[in-house]
């Protein structure tokens, strides 16, 4: 077991060495109009608010240069530099909104920092709904970007249920039809469906800003347990989140 111990932690170690050759920004996207779950971004579990839990991994992988919180609301930003990370300047009221893409985000923030002389090879994002995530996940997930020379690595989990399962439904909510051939099958027999979790995000700053490319279709996947991989984004799954850290589960 100590053996093992050792093993780990070199790796680990042999991981941040390779990054530091690599400028890496982790992002950290916090705005503060959630409608679903109000604040949910600041809400705290286990005393510690939502977007810390991730601003913590970030600082514990040792792989990143800047640990940036992207925020439009300067009480987030003050909680998030409690917790060490950098927010030189809130974000335009453009960027802040439903409809705002996460990736517009990252553009625009790592623009921003390039306009005042500091450049990034590659970007993180590291959504604060997702707060099970480890640092082994996070340092594990880049090793897999930086071994095989992807321009993107995003993180998945296995789907709590087969999608082969499911069907649209009729105005008069007709079952006719709704269970096909293969529905009938035992479920071992079944493919394997993933989903994306929402929780590590690791984007070169080629295929970022590469108009001709979708980040997804670039990207390679890093596969993560049901456990760790809670998305919150309701009431439910936040107390779901602290159900699982009291019962030890993630």
């Amino acid at each position: 077991a100590e053996t093992q111990i050792q093993g780990n932690t070199q790796e680990q170690a042999d991981t941040k060495a390779k990054a530091q050759q690599l400028k890496g920004l982790a992002i950290i996207p916090a705005r503060s109009g959630s409608k679903g779950l109000p604040d949910k971004n600041i809400l705290p579990l286990a005393g510690k608010p939502l977007l810390a839990w991730s601003i913590d991994v970030a600082f514990d992988t040792g792989l990143y240069d800047t640990v940036h919180v992207s925020t439009d609301d300067e009480h987030y930003a003050e909680i998030a530099r409690e917790y060490g990370a950098e927010v030189p300047w809130l974000r335009p009221e453009a960027l802040a909104g439903d409809q705002s893409s996460s990736w517009d985000v990252a553009r625009w923030t790592m623009e921003q920092y390039e306009k005042r002389g500091r450049h990034f090879d590659f970007m993180t994002l590291l959504q604060p709904t997702s707060p099970f995530r480890t640092t082994h996940d996070v340092e594990a997930s880049f090793e897999l970007m930086r071994q095989h020379h992807y321009p993107g690595v995003i993180s998945v989990c296995e789907m709590e249920h087969s999608p082969l399962w499911s069907n649209p439904l009729p105005e008069d909510r007709s079952l006719d039809g709704f269970i096909k051939s293969y529905d009938q099958k035992a479920r071992q027999t079944l493919p394997t469906y993933y989903r994306l979790n929402g929780a590590i995000y690791h984007i070169s700053r080629d295929l970022l800003f590469d108009p001709k490319r979708n980040v997804y279709d670039a990207s390679y996947a890093y596969i993560m347990p049901l456990r760790r991989s809670i998305d919150i984004d309701t009431f439910e799954d936040f107390k779901l989140a602290e159900f699982y850290l009291k019962e030890g589960l993630c």
